[in-house]
């Protein structure tokens, strides 16, 4: 046993015991970081013009600050980027993590010295959460593969500028710098493909204990190391133990990533977003992700079905149900205040605090008054895709076909099949049923005949691939929407059908 992993269960341990004792402290933690992030940022621009001198409990907070999404945020982010200090939050931000934002174009995310920990030390709580419950840190001893963007930095402003998986390259901890890969060489590699092919190169003859990525790209990586070597996963990794995923719902890839590796091994959960590390699965039976109470961020949330109302509910952690829609908004010190995420969230436990990712706020289908969101319909296939064992699924996304009066609409799932069901009009019957137990308002749309039932269009292979790469957002944290409100996505998928 080496020095790292004897160390580690001891470690384990006191950071479990502190986590758990926060944990029993969550309401006052999160009041007491909200009285902190106030008293920080009141001399700064945002804290004069929302007067945060006033503010001394959270009615006052949610009367001077209101949500606010990123369009909102921009007047104060071209002060940061002209140079301009004490904006959002004291100083200037260190970092400012660049991202795609579907109505904003790109986004820059601020990211402080203060909010770095966040960002590096959840994804080190998570592993040692998992060595506290295997009472093991031998996988250690191997190398760790994450699949992420490049951390090659630009300059916006006098601001360093990049992906937030390539901003954390440069803070990677000691303790895995060394066994850390790809290199950073490789890791730069601008092109997706040759990147992945060049990773493959440098990694097939490592002792490789941990992959974490993006699940579809994870998959892409092991299609084409399985293609390299004409063998499983397992047979070229003996020691793979354990693989982190987050960016999009895990289940409906489960069952492909595992047959790529030929057997079952442990997965765990990330919630990181460029605004933040919000949660992670500390249990890796447990398919929920513990709240990160006391990380510089104060949560608040909004039942879903009032979000675009004027008068909508706001609420802190202490008023929280279980399982219901939220949409998170968040206040954190990397200068954000009322930021609405984007996210939805459902708490599945009070006691910890555990979360679930149901969705996102602008991704729904609710052409006819139905309200699917993303979780619904990802729990409806891996359902169904359960009664077809042969059934294996690489993408797949769902639109509306609106037609006109003399015949019906309906929801169009346009998937790409690794392995076909045996009766495809089955599959769609069961399929339709499963989110009709899942949305009682799609079953009535059903029952009374304004939508005929769901129609699958079958991709040929590497639809998805090619999809993403003609919109330049192949590879790094970039994902596909699971369902829109519209047929952009769709219309450029129609030149795939098989």
């Amino acid at each position: 046993m080496s020095l790292k992993s004897y160390l580690s269960i001891p470690i384990s341990q006191f950071i479990v015991s502190r986590q758990n004792k926060s944990m029993k402290n969550a309401i006052y933690l999160q009041k007491k970081i909200m009285k902190k992030l106030v008293k920080k940022s009141d001399k700064t621009l945002f804290g004069l013009d929302h007067d945060f001198s006033k503010i001394k409990n959270y009615q006052n907070f949610k009367e001077n600050i209101p949500i606010r999404e990123y369009e909102d945020f921009k007047y104060y982010i071209k002060k940061i980027l002209n140079n301009e200090k004490n904006i959002l939050w004291p100083g200037i931000p260190k970092y400012f993590a660049k991202t795609s934002g579907t109505t904003s174009g790109t986004k820059y995310i601020p990211i402080t010295k203060q909010s770095i920990p966040n960002h590096i030390l959840s994804a080190n709580k998570m592993l040692l959460n998992y060595i506290y419950e295997k009472k093991s840190g031998k996988f250690l001893n191997g190398h760790y593969l994450f699949l992420s963007g490049s951390p090659e930095l630009t300059k916006k402003g006098n601001i360093f500028s990049g992906r937030l998986s390539g901003i954390v390259n440069h803070h990677i901890p000691f303790w895995i710098k060394k066994n850390y890969l790809p290199s950073f060489s490789t890791n730069c590699i601008p092109e997706w493909e040759k990147k992945i092919e060049r990773i493959v190169k440098e990694t097939e003859k490592k002792n490789i204990t941990i992959i974490g990525g993006i699940p579809p790209w994870i998959q892409m990586y092991f299609d084409l190391l399985i293609k390299k070597t004409g063998k499983k996963i397992k047979d070229v990794f003996p020691n793979l133990k354990l693989l982190c995923h987050g960016g999009v719902n895990f289940k409906p890839y489960k069952d492909i990533l595992f047959d790529s590796i030929g057997k079952k091994i442990d997965t765990l959960e990330t919630y990181p977003a460029s605004e933040g590390f919000f949660a992670f699965q500390n249990i890796s039976y447990e398919d929920s992700l513990l709240l990160q109470i006391n990380s510089g961020i104060f949560y608040e949330f909004i039942p879903l079905e009032e979000y675009h109302k004027k008068n909508r509910t706001r609420i802190s952690l202490k008023d929280v149900e279980l399982n219901k829609n939220y949409a998170l908004i968040i206040n954190s010190n990397a200068g954000l205040w009322g930021y609405s995420i984007g996210d939805t969230i459902k708490f599945v436990s009070l006691n910890p605090y555990k979360i679930i990712v149901t969705g996102r706020v602008k991704h729904f289908l609710s052409a006819f008054g139905e309200h699917v969101i993303s979780n619904e319909i990802e729990t409806a296939i891996t359902k169904t895709c359960k009664k077809f064992k042969e059934v294996k699924i690489t993408e797949f996304t769902v639109a509306p076909s609106i037609k006109s009066k003399s015949s019906f609409s309906c929801h169009e799932w346009y998937i790409e099949f690794k392995e076909e069901p045996r009766k495809l009009e089955e599959f769609e019957k069961i399929l339709d049923n499963q989110l009709c137990k899942l949305n009682l308002y799609y079953k009535d749309l059903i029952n009374g005949k304004i939508l005929k039932k769901l129609k699958i269009k079958k991709l040929k292979k590497d639809s998805f691939i090619n999809y993403m790469k003609s919109i330049n957002k192949l590879g790094g944290q970039n994902k596909v929407p699971r369902l829109s409100n519209d047929r952009k996505i769709v219309e450029k998928l129609e030149q795939y059908l098989n």
